[in-house]
């Protein structure tokens, strides 16, 4: 019944948090010839992805990878854009002990934390999600993981974890990355092309945090009713979108907010 319910969508940020792990490739190749260039294009990367004023339900964390079976904290999980930055600009050219690449170990275990952040923000039924953005300028040189264990890994993640790549130059394989990044993955030719492949990729990570909607549904059904059907529907312009879930009414009183 129309007249005896409601709908809304939440403005909340409460019930909602969202996650960004920005891992860089600092091997050898990146530090020697494209750090500086790399270095200006993660601080736009945080400039457009992290909101203008703190917000607690918005944070992002810094790793990097080497040739070691590690991924490195560079800043741990913070919603300050300024410390996020002043990390970035301490990265120096001496930061690493390994000169190759371990690009899948950074995938598994990049995506071993992002699932962990997930299912700690979305314990006590809140919605939480999270980015991955990993950036590479080669392929995986330290065979300690295999390609299909990664893919494995990204493929069976949590559906609210996200995956990007940013890749550059020509010794990348586009189709490794493409995969890896299934949410969305942007090339460039060159170092002086970083910027720009790395605001693309911060547009689609700041749309895919902004697709996430709160619906609060006040119903008239009370105990006894069984098992309840709800169907949301969305149309805009030419596309719609619908999602049906069901639901019990124990409990239920008068008196929504």
């Amino acid at each position: 019944s129309t007249s005896e319910s409601s709908a809304r969508i939440s403005p909340n940020s409460q019930i909602f948090s969202n996650n960004t792990l920005l891992v860089l490739d600092l091997s050898n190749s990146v530090l020697s010839s494209s750090l500086e260039e790399l270095k200006l294009a993660s601080t736009s990367f945080v400039d457009a992805v992290m909101p203008a004023t703190t917000q607690e339900s918005v944070k992002m964390a810094i790793y990097w990878f080497d040739g070691e079976d590690e991924l490195h904290l560079l800043n741990e999980l913070t919603p300050s854009k300024t410390e996020l930055k002043d990390a970035i600009e301490g990265i120096t050219d001496d930061i690493s002990n390994d000169p190759s690449t371990d690009l899948y170990g950074a995938v598994i275990k990049s995506t071993d934390i992002a699932s962990d952040l997930v299912k700690v923000s979305t314990a006590d039924g809140k919605i939480g999600a999270a980015s991955v953005v990993i950036f590479t300028d080669g392929t995986d040189q330290a065979s300690r993981y295999t390609e299909s264990a990664a893919l494995k890994k990204v493929n069976e993640a949590n559906a609210n974890i996200s995956f990007f790549s940013i890749g550059l130059g020509a010794e990348i394989d586009t189709e490794v990355l493409t995969a890896v990044g299934k949410t969305a993955s942007v090339f460039a030719t060159n170092k002086d092309e970083l910027e720009t492949t790395f605001r693309d990729i911060s547009e689609k990570v700041s749309e895919r945090a902004n697709s996430f909607y709160l619906f609060e549904y006040c119903s008239p059904k009370r105990d006894g009713s069984g098992e309840n059907n709800l169907a949301i529907q969305v149309n805009t312009g030419s596309r719609q979108g619908a999602v049906q879930t069901k639901f019990s009414a124990n409990g239920f009183t008068g008196g929504c907010e």
